[in-house]
């Protein structure tokens, strides 16, 4: 199993259960930090020793405090990490649902495990862990359904510009204009019409206003 481990949590109780969850599999050689920086700090500390990580275990999310701190959140925590060990594995353990979040940490950062704070996330997590561990992306039934549903449709950046500018407030009508003052094509009302009409077939959606709602759910504008 997993020799050396580091969780970054930024709420105590949470991170005192997954050191609690660690202690249940019979871990004893793991480390916890608040805050991105140390988690960093932490590691490279670690490679500088010669004696890494080989997991970490991550919120996506971090609330600012009287700390100042140059990352941000999860996201940016596992980007220089990556640098630092490129090999190293991560779990990314969060309150997130959106698919489309989901789905990025995954194709863009390279995660190796995502498990949901929720009922049961316990259980999950140890889940995780063995998977994790045996090379194996982990992510559990429910949200692989999500997921799935997601890629069942493969958004363009263009059919997600089309739905970034009906979020901000802008008619349809008046697409066309934007899209030609940025030279982007098609960019004919008739095009604009005949393309969301395509996105809300396909997805089995009515009208705009789903249609924005359902891919803010998705995570993806």
């Amino acid at each position: 199993m997993f020799k050396k481990i580091l969780i970054s949590e930024d709420h105590e109780s949470i991170n005192i259960s997954v050191q609690k969850t660690l202690e249940d599999l019979k871990f004893d050689n793991f480390e916890y930090v608040y805050y991105c920086d140390d988690a960093l700090s932490k590691a490279q500390k670690a490679i500088r020793e010669k004696k890494p990580y080989d997991l970490l275990i991550t919120d996506l999310y971090y609330e600012e405090d009287h700390h100042p701190q140059k990352l941000k959140d999860g996201r940016e925590l596992i980007s220089a990490v990556r640098q630092e060990q490129p090999d190293l594995k991560i779990i990314v353990f969060s309150a997130e649902h959106k698919s489309g979040i989901i789905d990025s940490l995954f194709n863009d950062y390279g995660i190796n495990g995502y498990v949901r704070k929720a009922r049961h996330d316990s259980k999950e997590l140890k889940k995780a862990i063995a998977s994790v561990y045996n090379n194996e992306n982990y992510l559990s039934l429910d949200l692989k359904q999500e997921v799935k549903k997601l890629n069942n449709y493969e958004f363009t950046s263009y059919d997600i510009t089309l739905v970034s500018l009906l979020s901000q407030g802008v008619l349809q009508k008046n697409i066309p204009v934007f899209l030609q003052n940025n030279n982007i094509k098609p960019n004919s009302l008739s095009s604009i019409e005949k393309k969301l009409n395509t996105l809300k077939e396909e997805l089995g959606i009515s009208n705009n206003e789903q249609l924005v709602a359902f891919c803010k759910d998705l995570g993806i504008i």
